[in-house]
């Protein structure tokens, strides 16, 4: 078999190549990546079991997401400087400082504070879409309910969610021709975020409101406080993985359910009851994040396998979610799974996502408000999918409603 799990027109055309994936984790789990010198990345490990995933998560120590970052594409050493001060890209004990300052915004008591808003947000949603005759389930469902709901985090005004889809667009489709119109389109749209999170802060200093941005700008109880940079920063993720992710697990997950009727038949029979679960197996089938990078930071033995110190790690959770020795079944979509340790979120450590709770919260009530309000909903047309390695995304996906 050809192995190529970073073949970003295989991820277009049919998604995360679980063929390969399933070959990997049975005869070669930590595989030793071929690199590609035209586009100058270099070889690499290739992660793919669910243990050895964790075990590359949870060791920061000797996985480093600061040495080349976490992003799987290289960068020059000055454009890293910048980079690091994002908390994607730290390792501890700097990590654990910025972690703790942003995490107050993120707390399952805050997040829990918002479902009753994100359910108003849902109907909402759905009363614009009820009487249209051609539906985009990315672009009138999926994509708008994380867009509010970070408004609404950062006070933003709603209307502003257009301008931050657009942005997220260009900087993770940075190589699909359909958002990208340069190389460097997606480091402008990122300069764009920096250039709106510093109008926001001046804002939000001089006049404090009852949300996330004023709360990450005012000093700990220790006296700290994220610096204008840290704070940029923080924004640029914030808009990037906090509405890509959820927006293509619903996205994902709405396919899958089309896929599997079935199993769309047993969450409108009981949407409350099932919504839960669902959100836990749409995580772990859909993937939405496919990959981090790390660097090991000295020799070490992994998966059999002598890794050198400075080689390039990549664990890809599309295939630790679907290995035969943690779940029955792996290939099958099942909303009721239980016992079901998805590592979607990460595989546990210092990068655990930190909007975990809030994703799902989104995806639980974002389902069970369709199941209720739409129980008839079917596939229209052909979902087009993302020219990215990085991020199991779908552009399209036609549907209609009754």
């Amino acid at each position: 078999m050809i192995i190529n799990v970073v073949d970003q027109d295989g991820y277009a055309r049919r998604g995360a190549p679980h063929d390969q994936f399933r070959w990997l984790r049975a005869n070669d789990p930590v595989f030793w990546h071929s690199g590609d010198a035209q586009r100058q990345w270099p070889g690499f490990w290739a992660v793919t079991r669910h243990e050895d995933v964790v075990r590359v998560s949870r060791d920061s120590a000797l996985f480093s997401s600061a040495r080349k970052l976490s992003l799987f594409n290289e960068m020059p050493e000055e454009a890293m400087a910048v980079q690091r001060m994002m908390i994607l890209n730290q390792d501890p004990p700097e990590h654990t400082r910025r972690r703790g300052l942003v995490n107050r915004g993120f707390t399952p008591r805050v997040i829990g504070r918002l479902e009753k808003h994100i359910r108003e947000i849902c109907e909402v949603l759905l009363d614009g879409v009820e009487r249209l005759s051609d539906v985009d389930f990315v672009h009138d469902i999926a994509a708008p309910l994380p867009l509010y709901v970070i408004c609404e985090l950062l006070g933003a005004p709603v209307e502003d969610r257009d301008k931050l889809y657009a942005w997220s667009n260009r900087m993770i489709g940075a190589e699909d021709p359909d958002y990208a119109a340069t190389p460097d389109d997606g480091m402008a749209a990122a300069a764009e975020i920096y250039s709106y999170a510093a109008r926001l802060a001046a804002e939000r200093r001089e006049n404090p409101q009852d949300d996330i941005a004023s709360r990450l700008l005012r000093p700990d109880e220790n006296g700290e406080t994220l610096s204008d940079d840290e704070f940029e920063l923080f924004v640029l993720l914030l808009v990037v993985a906090g509405n890509e992710t959820t927006r293509n697990a619903a996205s994902g997950g709405m396919l899958a359910f089309f896929e599997n009727f079935g199993e769309w038949d047993r969450l409108v029979a009981d949407p409350a009851g099932m919504a839960a679960t669902t959100a836990d197996e749409i995580v772990r089938y859909v993937s939405p994040v496919n990959l981090f990078r790390r660097t090991a930071t000295a020799d070490t033995v992994l998966g059999g396998k002598q890794v050198r110190e400075g080689d390039k790690v990549v664990i890809f959770y599309s295939s630790a979610n679907r290995d035969e020795a943690v779940f029955d079944s792996p290939d099958a979509f099942d909303i009721g799974r239980e016992p079901n340790p998805q590592i979607g979120f990460g595989g546990g450590g210092a990068h655990f996502c930190l909007g975990n709770h809030l994703a799902k919260l989104e995806l639980r009530v974002l389902f069970e408000t369709l199941a209720k309000r739409f129980p008839g909903i079917r596939q229209a047309g052909e979902a087009r999918r993302l020219r990215s390695n990085f991020i199991n995304g779908i552009k399209e996906l036609p549907v209609t409603l009754r």
